[in-house]
């Protein structure tokens, strides 16, 4: 009992003004706290009603601290692996020829409705054979006209991958159609709309 109290005891950390604070391990992210993981001060009623009820955080001993250095060291492995796979598909996005789609448009090549990014997504998806969410998708400019969109897809947050898509008139009839007249038609009848 002495020995716990002890280990107990050496967390504390005495503050004049603030009080007991106590060095604690966050196991979840805790909002104006800090990332899981990381090893942050508490006040001890904090940590004794909130934090550990919860089980967002544990006291900061020396076998704590060492299973941390094993779990941190384990989430670095994990995240590398995470980052190569990404790596090796946003090359392989990268490397894919313009994608093509086609959809049924007027003579001015304006789409009777819109190519959406999960239709996007898909068509990436098919291509590479991996997963890609829609969410990850940032297209250059609503895509309601027949011609060629950039793509960026955002795999991680250090890691993209860039590709174009070609939209065509379904039945590969040839259009004439200049498309930044129909997008510049189409937001000078958006801001007239507002007015």
């Amino acid at each position: 009992m002495g020995i716990e109290r002890g280990i107990f005891y050496a967390s504390y950390i005495f503050r004049a003004g603030t009080g007991v604070v106590m060095k604690v391990i966050l196991q979840e992210t805790v909002q104006k706290l800090g990332k899981a993981g990381d090893v942050v001060e508490a006040k001890r009623g904090y940590f004794r009603n909130f934090l550990e009820p919860r089980r967002l955080a544990v006291l900061a001993t020396k076998g704590t601290m060492k299973k941390r250095e094993e779990d941190m060291e384990a989430l670095r492995k994990k995240a590398q692996k995470a980052h190569d796979e990404a790596v090796k598909l946003a090359e392989s996005i990268t490397n894919l020829p313009t994608l093509k789609m086609s959809a049924k448009a007027g003579d001015g090549g304006k789409l009777y409705g819109k190519i959406t990014s999960k239709e996007v997504a898909e068509l990436i998806e098919k291509q590479v054979g991996a997963p890609i969410n829609k969410r990850d998708l940032k297209i250059s400019g609503d895509i309601n006209v027949l011609g060629t969109y950039s793509i960026l897809v955002k795999l991680t947050s250090e890691v993209q991958a860039k590709c174009d898509l070609e939209v065509e008139p379904e039945g590969g009839r040839p259009v004439v159609y200049d498309s930044q007249a129909v997008r510049s038609e189409e937001h000078t009848s958006e801001l007239q709309s507002r007015q």
